[in-house]
């Protein structure tokens, strides 16, 4: 690396930091209205759309005027009433007394202020037979001989095929070849009145443009005045095409173009034209002013103007409605295909020695693909284009497809819509009110739509002398500001403080510093805007705004310094109860009202039992003392519900439904109600007992079961005895003598737990314990 830039390097990271410090970038949410250098209503009008100015007499009364200047929901929380406001009123008005069949609306009017935009959408309908007006302007040099013979049979075939298009088909027809001065045609007296006699032909004199027949209807008389037509001549290759264009376009009432017809203009040549400024060769100088200067059909200005530019040509058939197709010889298809790419709606295709029916075909397929694409084109002075921008959005239809500004593909009756959006940057030097006018154009559409775009750069209240730009004006006379009784009124009762520490004393009346903290005000600048509680570092924890020294929090939030959301969304549990139906929402969480209960949703409870248990010893105590009235008051204790008695008590959706089961094996069955704040039991007076057939039934089958116990028992010892007795010997020689040890390990008794259930159990199955006398180790069984 080269020393110096090494050397150099570190002092562009400190340019490059001192730059970024330096350079201020509003932060997000940062409040771009409030600016000590703010003097004026206007001044405040000019930083946004959001801003607005309050003009209320004792508004922050002793704080400098550019408080004044707040977003409008500032000014109102402090005190402003609506009335008083000043303020950039963004509005969109549609006429809608005007009818249309291809645009709408055509009428627009948009209210805008410095930094506002507003949207408005624009209907363009591509109808299905559209009127058709065609203009056939054709060079008619030498070259052009046999295409020139084609056009003659053209017309009638052509009147034909687009009535399957269009409803109504007029024709007409201009020629040109070149300006008719040296050097671009022969100057030579035989010349002049016949270019072509070196060939012993006689043609037609040369001519910037003839404009031969006016729109018609009548394909016979397209067809004479065709036939009547010869050729010219000129000198050099380049033609004066685009300068007979510009003529054929604006002379509308000479040419005859219909205002409810589509206009096209077909474009025959097949060399290049010529440009703008080409005209110097011929001393030619002045510009094309783009008007119409035909006499007797002649364009008499073709010696005295220049060719026009092709984007003036383009103004002028965006203007008049036009669409324009080029056919041109193969060989200049390139070059031609570079200029079309400037002019609007334009459809370009090689000309070649077609016949008759191809030159249908070529008008018909313009005609189809021309109508299928749907532009706009937007236009308003000049002068205000550095004050105002526009941008266009189009909505296309199914099946087609979206361009910057169009939508091609389009099919008859389908609508497409446009998004215009304009906006306005500033407003002019004088500050005045400006209004201007923005035409939005669909290419081809004799209907346009007019948006008027009304600024507000001034204040209302300025004009009447109520907007108090300078704040207070103080007009005391010297002996009187001398007086001690002015700096008296500059004190509140019972302080010796001066405007409360926090301002001076002008004219009897506070004048309130300014601090970085935000506003103080009020008749002795007792008031302010930053003496609110913090919470997490932040002023009203971020969520609303400081007035008279209190929280106003914003809809979300609440609680003395905005930290608790208002919604209860947070502290609902999966079942869409709050809190589990146990606790209510504190501060945005759940404050469970149970002690034994916690979790984010007090959902959990380890140590709680179920409804039915926990009401289980308030039902024993009932059950066990009578279920009479007089008897209800011993249960108190071990009751936290009211218990009620029913006969048949009917289970709802609210009731959850219990069973107690007593010793004696009645079944009583209780019911408690399931709401939140309320604890209801009922317990049915008619339980459901066993009867004593069924206690006799129970009791012979237990003991039947004992006894084939004890016989199964007695058999298998015996069979063991048995095996283990010697061959030949006695049960007394096999006898066991047991030792005083092994005694110790025999049990004296033989225990069962018998457990039995019935057809219909209770709440848990009911268990018989049974104990059998073991028979002494040797004695025999009986």
């Amino acid at each position: 690396m080269n020393p110096w830039l090494r050397s150099f390097h570190p002092l562009l990271l400190c340019f490059l930091l001192v730059v970024a410090l330096c350079t201020r970038v509003p932060r997000p949410g940062e409040n771009v209205c409030r600016s000590s250098n703010l003097t004026s209503c206007t001044e405040c009008l000019k930083r946004g759309p959001q801003c607005a100015w309050c003009f209320k007499e004792n508004f922050l009364e002793g704080a400098a005027s550019n408080y004044r200047c707040d977003l409008a929901e500032n000014l109102l929380l402090k005190g402003c009433e609506s009335e008083f406001l000043e303020q950039t009123e963004t509005k969109v008005e549609v006429d809608t007394t005007i009818s249309s069949t291809q645009v709408s609306p055509q009428d627009i009017s948009v209210h805008l202020g410095p930094g506002s935009q507003a949207s408005v959408v624009v209907a363009v309908k591509q109808l299905e037979r559209y009127p058709v007006d065609l203009y056939s302007l054709v060079d008619v040099s030498a070259s052009m001989q046999e295409n020139l013979d084609h056009l003659k049979t053209v017309g009638v075939a052509l009147s034909l095929r687009m009535t399957q298009h269009s409803s109504d088909l007029w024709l007409g027809f201009g020629s040109f070849v070149d300006k008719p001065v040296s050097p671009y045609i022969s100057v030579h007296p035989s010349k002049i009145n016949n270019p072509c006699s070196d060939y012993e032909v006689r043609c037609r004199p040369a001519h910037g443009f003839h404009h031969v027949l006016s729109m018609t209807g009548n394909m016979s008389e397209f067809t004479r005045v065709i036939k009547r037509q010869r050729i010219s001549g000129n000198m050099d290759t380049p033609e004066g095409g685009l300068d007979a264009m510009l003529q054929a376009v604006v002379c509308q009432k000479a040419v005859g173009w219909r205002p409810e017809a589509k206009r096209l203009l077909l474009f025959m040549t097949d060399q290049p034209s010529h440009l703008a400024l080409d005209s110097r060769l011929a001393g030619i100088v002045i510009p094309n002013d783009g008007l119409c200067h035909l006499e007797d059909n002649i364009y008499t200005a073709s010696t005295v103007m220049d060719h026009p530019s092709l984007g003036q040509l383009s103004d002028k058939l965006l203007e008049n409605h036009i669409y324009s197709i080029f056919a041109v010889e193969k060989q200049q298809y390139q070059w031609y295909e570079k200029l079309v790419r400037l002019l609007p709606a334009t459809y370009l295709r090689k000309l070649g020695l077609f016949q008759a029916s191809s030159l249908i075909e070529l008008v018909v397929e313009a005609y189809k693909e021309l109508l299928s694409e749907v532009a706009v084109a937007v236009s308003f002075d000049d002068r205000a284009s550095s004050r105002f921008w526009v941008s266009v959005a189009p909505l296309c239809p199914n099946g087609s497809t979206a361009n910057q500004r169009s939508c091609s593909g389009v099919q008859p009756g389908q609508t497409v819509y446009f998004n215009i959006t304009v906006g306005m940057r500033s407003c002019p030097d004088n500050g005045e009110d400006e209004d201007i006018s923005v035409t939005v154009r669909p290419v081809g559409y004799n209907e346009s739509s007019v948006i008027r775009i009304h600024s507000k750069c001034g204040c209302r209240c300025e004009s009447a002398g109520l907007c108090h730009n300078s704040g207070q004006a103080c007009e005391e006379t010297g002996q009187e500001q001398r007086d001690s009784s002015l700096n008296q009124s500059c004190q509140s009762a019972g302080s010796d403080l001066m405007c409360s520490g926090r301002g001076v004393c002008e004219c009897g009346r506070c004048v309130c510093d300014q601090n970085r903290l935000g506003t103080i005000y009020g008749k002795y600048c007792e008031k302010d805007d930053f003496s609110c509680p913090y919470f997490r570092g932040l002023m009203c924890g971020g969520h609303g705004d400081c007035v008279l020294g209190e929280c106003v929090c914003k809809n979300e939030w609440t609680g003395e310094s905005c930290e608790c959301p208002a919604s209860s969304t947070s502290c609902q549990s999966a079942d869409g109860l709050l809190c589990s139906g146990h606790g209510e929402c504190v501060c945005g969480r759940c404050v469970c009202s149970d002690s034994r209960r916690s979790g984010s949703f007090c959902e959990r409870c380890p140590a709680c039992q179920s409804t039915c248990q926990s009401n289980m010893n308030c039902v024993v105590c009932h059950v066990a003392y009578g279920l009479s009235k007089e008897e209800r008051g011993f249960c108190n204790k071990t009751c936290t519900t009211s218990v009620n008695y029913s006969d048949n008590g009917q289970i709802g959706d609210k009731w959850v439904q219990c069973m107690y089961v007593s010793n004696n094996n009645c079944r009583y069955p209780f019911q408690i109600t399931t709401e939140v704040g309320q604890a209801e039991l009922h317990i049915n007076t008619r339980a459901e007992c066993p009867s004593s057939s069924r206690v006799g039934t129970f009791l012979s089958v237990c003991a039947l079961t004992v006894l084939c116990g004890l016989v199964v028992v007695a058999v298998s010892r015996l069979l063991l005895q048995r095996r283990h007795q010697p061959p030949g010997g006695t049960v007394a020689d096999g006898v066991y003598n047991c030792t005083e040890k092994d005694l110790s390990y025999i049990p004296t008794t033989n225990e069962k737990t018998v457990t039995y259930r019935r057809d219909r159990p209770p709440d848990r199955p009911v268990e018989m314990n049974i104990q059998v006398p073991k028979m002494p180790f040797n004695d025999p069984w009986h």
